[in-house]
């Protein structure tokens, strides 16, 4: 009934990548890179990082200061074809940039994530001439913030300049859903109204992920993400009967800079933020930064002083402390005392099958977030000149993927009707986009040229719209 995710065979040549930095997503990215077939190189001060990582990949490492060039040449960066800085600091990222942009056909990417460069970020990028500049914390708030908006499900995903959305529920028992075959329950929805069509693309049950046909039968507690116009979203959600509340306000613990971030966004969209963080010095901060926000000085993990905060009666409830273990305990905790909608942010990934297997809601990886955005441009560099990757995301614990080409020429996908189209097996095509019109596709729809087209399959590394076919 379920398969195993298919690896996709390359034409297309891998890129020299050069990463300077071995922490979390340095290692996310190495793991992503070479699965991929390309070519990479790390570059770390640190001996153990390096060892380890080259005991574990097929890369080679280099123990040094990225940002002198002397360890750049001999890393490569002359022949290199992308250069990725995401050590811990925002100036040796930005330094080492801009030294192995010298280089003009190496593309180069940095990670920064202190507040005071966000207002300069796209000058930065135009005046160092950077392919990307990525902040993790700005970018894992901005997903937490879209939950904001439909709190009933786990995961949003925002495609074609935010038109089309992939969400993520999970079945409730006694669901209407439940226990009907795909097409059936489509047949009822469109009978309730015309104007609303069902287009499931991934289901996960018991651990395993499918892509599924109109055949497939739902079952209760299954994990289901279907993709729909963002402007259907609320009379969609209302028909098939996940009831959206409204989040008022929201109770964050740990004032990092990701709790700043979401509480920029939460306090423009109305919502009253409190957060509690147990460091008064960053306390003081947060009151000159957020004149909006509730800021309690105080151990977000003490049970006493979170119900007497109001942890029983909150809307919704944000663990964004630096401690995975805490983050889970203080999740499981509100869920237990309330029926506040959860986010939990997981900073490493261990232990992936006992956290599916937790009642978590919304989990949030800021790693996966940083090494998505970069893997989408490193086979966005590797396609064809006929199309390009806009927007990539990883599902279901990175076993399928969600990716939107842009088609900007005449290619074998194109003007043929889709039922024509030799597409191989696990994969969906789950919209086109022509012109900010959201099209979900049937037999008779074709892609044209202009278009972006967002397939969701089990296979792993398409560069290309052609990658689609068999």
């Amino acid at each position: 009934m379920f398969e195993k995710a298919h690896s996709h065979t390359h034409e297309k040549p891998g890129l020299r990548v050069i990463i300077v930095g071995a922490g979390k997503v340095g290692r996310t990215l190495v793991d992503q890179l070479t699965k991929e077939g390309n070519d990479v190189t790390i570059v770390d001060k640190s001996h153990e990082k390096i060892d380890e990582i080259t005991n574990l990949y097929d890369v080679m490492g280099l123990v040094g200061n990225g940002a002198n060039y002397s360890i750049q040449k001999e890393a490569g960066i002359d022949s290199a074809d992308l250069l990725i800085a995401v050590t811990d600091s925002d100036e040796l990222n930005l330094l080492c940039c801009t030294i192995g942009r010298r280089v003009e056909r190496c593309a180069a990417i940095a990670r920064v994530r202190t507040p005071d460069y966000i207002p300069e970020i796209s000058y930065l990028k135009d005046r160092l001439r950077l392919a990307m500049i990525i902040n993790p914390d700005l970018e894992a708030s901005r997903e937490m913030a879209r939950l904001f908006y439909l709190p009933s499900a786990l995961e949003v995903h925002s495609f074609a300049h935010g038109q089309a959305e992939l969400i993520k529920f999970k079945v409730p028992s006694g669901h209407a859903m439940a226990s009907k075959k795909i097409r059936e329950f489509a047949h009822e929805m469109h009978n309730k109204n015309k104007d609303v069509r069902l287009l499931i693309c991934a289901v996960e049950r018991s651990g395993q992920v499918q892509i599924p046909n109109g055949d497939f039968q739902i079952e209760a507690g299954d994990i289901v993400s279907f993709v729909l116009p963002r402007r259907d979203r609320r009379s969609f959600l209302h028909l098939m009967g996940f009831e959206n509340f409204t989040v008022n306000n929201c109770m964050i613990v740990g004032g990092g800079r990701s709790a700043y971030y979401l509480s920029l966004q939460l306090i423009h969209m109305g919502i009253h933020v409190k957060i509690i963080e147990r460091d008064p010095k960053r306390c003081e901060e947060l009151s000159d930064l957020l004149p909006d926000a509730i800021i309690i000085n105080g151990d977000g993990t003490d049970e006493a002083l979170l119900r007497e905060e109001g942890i029983e009666s909150v809307d919704s409830f944000v663990s964004l402390t630096g401690i995975d273990e805490q983050n889970i305990f203080l999740t499981l905790h509100c869920r237990k005392v309330s029926n506040a909608k959860v986010i939990t942010k997981i900073n490493r990934t261990n232990f992936g099958d006992v956290i599916s297997d937790l009642d978590l809601g919304s989990v949030i990886y800021p790693r996966f977030i940083t090494s998505e955005a970069i893997i989408a441009y490193a086979r966005a560099r590797r396609a064809s000149i006929s199309t390009n990757i806009e927007t990539l995301y990883h599902m279901y614990d990175s076993r399928v993927e969600a990716i939107e080409f842009r088609v900007d020429t005449k290619s074998r996908a194109t003007d043929t009707p889709l039922r024509d189209l030799p597409i191989r097996g696990h994969l969906m095509i789950a919209f086109i986009n022509r012109r900010g019109k959201i099209i979900l596709p049937s037999g008779d729809d074709r892609i044209l040229i202009g278009d972006t087209v967002t397939v969701v399959t089990t296979n792993t590394g398409f560069n290309d719209i052609d990658d689609i076919l068999s």
